[in-house]
C-alpha cells in the first residue's frame, strides 16, 4: 500500500489551493486525485470573466484563474493523478481509487483534504410530468457542451431556475444565436448574484419570471414545449395562469448539492442544511485529520472565497501532519457551537476552538430571504458581541463576519453563539 503525507481528493480550485498551501507550509509528499482528464475542475468550462477580483485584483476567466494554480502545482512538482476515481475513504484515512493505469489501488494518508466540489440537481429531483424527450439538460451540462465540446444544445430555450449558472447560460446561449425565451424562478427572488441578473438578463432583454415554474413537459423524441404557471405563496401552481411556451431546450438551474458520498461513507458528520461536512475553524471534519473545503462543505458564490477557505484547510492539514498543534476531534468539549438564528439559513464553521482561530477565520452564512436595512447580530448568551447594518441581504449572496480578536474575547468556551437578523 502506497503512503503519502497528504491526499487531496479533487483537482478543482479548492483542491489546488489546499495542496499549494500545504506544500508552502512544509508538507512535500502530496498527491492530488482528480477524476477528470485535466486539473481545474468546473473552472475549465467557465469561460466568462469575473473570477479573481479578490485574490488577484483583476478580472480573469475561469480557465485563466485555474491556470494560476495549475502552474504553481506543476512548478512545485506536486504529484497528481488524472482520470482517477476515488471509491472509498475510511476513518483510518485509507483511500481506495481506480484508474486504467493502476487498476484498483489503495493509498494510506496521514491527512486527507476533501475537495470534491458539488453537483447539480437534475430533472429527477423536480417531478415534472411528461415524457423523457431529448433537449433537457442541467445548465452546467449545457455549459460544457457549448464551451468545451462545441455543441449547441438547442435554438429555442427556456431556463428553469435563476441560479448563477442558469443566468450565465442565458447570456451564453443568446451569444451563440439561440433564442432564450425566459428564465423562470419558483421563488419570489432570484438565486443568483445581482451582477449576473443585470449582465446576463437585463442587458439582453431576457425576461425573468419570478414565482413561476414548469409544470408540464411536451414532446416524445425531442422537447417541443413546456407549460409554465405562476405559483402561490405555498409554491403551488395556480391553474388559471398556465401558459404553453414552444421550445426545443429546457435548461435546469435548480440548485447545487455538495458531493458528499465519500464523506458519508467514511462516517463523517453531515450538516442537514448545507449537506456538507460539519467543520471547525480549521476546516477539520468530525474525523481527526480529514479536512474539507470549497463547495463540498457549502456552496459558494465566488471562487475567490473557495480559494481563501481552501488555503486555510491546506495550512491546517499541514500543521496536523507535522504535529505543530494538538489536534483533537471536532467534538472537543471546549468547542463553541455556531447556531443559525432568525433569518439565517446556516452558519459555517459549525464549531470554533478559540485557541486555534487564525487571522483569516470568518463566519460564513446565508440568509433565508431578501431583507433590506437589516441588522446582523452575533450573540453569545444574552450578550451581543457583534452588530452590523446591511442595506440589503439576499439568499443568492453569501455573507461573512471576520472573527476579530475583539469578537473572540467575548466568546466563552463550551458555549453557543447565534447569528441572526434583527429588524426583519
Amino acid at each position: 500500500m502506497r503512503e503519502v503525507d497528504l491526499a487531496v481528493i479533487g483537482g478543482g480550485p479548492a483542491g489546488l489551493a489546499a495542496a499549494i498551501e500545504a506544500y508552502n507550509n512544509g508538507v512535500k509528499n502530496i498527491l492530488i486525485i482528480e477524476r477528470d482528464k485535466e486539473l481545474g475542475g468546473i473552472l475549465q468550462q467557465c469561460i466568462h470573466n469575473g473570477f479573481g477580483l479578490h485574490i488577484f485584483g483583476e478580472e480573469l476567466t475561469g480557465p485563466e484563474y485555474a491556470w494560476r494554480f495549475i502552474d504553481q502545482v506543476q512548478k512545485m512538482g506536486i504529484e497528481f493523478k488524472l482520470n482517477t476515481m476515488v471509491l472509498d475513504i475510511t476513518e483510518d484515512k485509507i483511500i481506495t481509487a481506480v484508474n486504467s493505469e493502476d487498476g484498483l489501488a489503495k493509498l494510506k494518508a496521514k491527512a486527507i483534504v476533501l475537495a470534491m466540489g458539488c453537483r447539480e440537481r437534475t430533472r429527477g429531483a423536480l417531478n415534472i410530468p411528461g415524457m423523457r424527450p431529448a433537449g433537457i439538460y442541467t445548465a452546467g451540462a449545457a455549459q460544457r457542451f457549448v464551451n468545451m465540446e462545441g455543441y449547441l444544445p438547442g435554438k429555442k430555450v427556456v431556463i428553469l431556475g435563476s441560479g448563477d449558472i442558469g443566468l450565465i447560460m442565458a447570456r451564453r446561449m443568446t451569444l451563440e444565436g439561440a433564442q432564450v425565451k425566459m428564465v423562470c424562478e419558483l421563488l419570489p427572488y432570484s438565486g443568483g448574484l445581482t451582477r449576473n441578473i443585470v449582465q446576463c438578463l437585463e442587458d439582453y432583454d431576457i425576461p425573468l419570471r419570478l414565482s413561476h415554474t414548469v409544470v408540464e413537459i411536451h414532446g416524445k423524441e425531442r422537447l417541443e414545449g413546456v407549460v409554465i404557471a405562476k405559483v402561490d405563496e405555498n409554491r403551488k401552481p395556480i391553474p388559471e395562469t398556465r401558459e404553453y411556451v414552444e421550445c426545443d431546450t429546457l435548461l435546469l438551474s435548480v440548485g447545487l448539492i455538495p458531493e458528499n458520498e465519500l464523506s458519508r461513507g467514511a462516517g463523517i458528520k453531515i450538516d442537514p442544511v448545507t449537506s456538507g461536512p460539519v467543520v471547525n475553524e480549521s476546516m477539520e471534519t468530525s474525523i481527526g485529520g480529514i479536512f474539507a473545503c470549497g463547495n463540498v462543505v457549502h456552496v459558494h458564490d465566488l471562487v475567490d472565497y473557495v480559494t481563501q477557505e481552501s488555503r486555510l484547510a491546506g495550512r491546517c492539514a499541514a500543521r496536523y501532519i507535522l504535529g505543530n498543534e494538538n489536534n483533537q476531534k471536532i467534538e472537543e468539549t471546549r468547542s463553541i457551537r455556531t447556531v443559525a438564528g432568525k433569518g439565517i439559513r446556516y452558519v459555517v464553521p459549525q464549531l470554533i476552538r478559540k485557541h486555534l482561530v487564525q487571522e483569516e477565520n470568518k463566519l460564513f452564512f446565508r440568509v433565508t430571504d431578501i431583507y433590506k436595512n437589516a441588522k446582523v447580530l452575533v450573540r453569545c448568551g444574552d450578550e451581543t458581541i457583534y452588530s452590523a447594518k446591511k442595506v440589503k441581504v439576499a439568499p443568492g449572496e453569501m455573507e461573512s463576519i471576520k472573527l476579530t480578536k475583539e469578537i473572540m474575547e467575548k466568546m466563552k468556551d463550551n458555549s453557543e453563539i447565534t447569528v441572526l437578523l434583527d429588524n426583519v
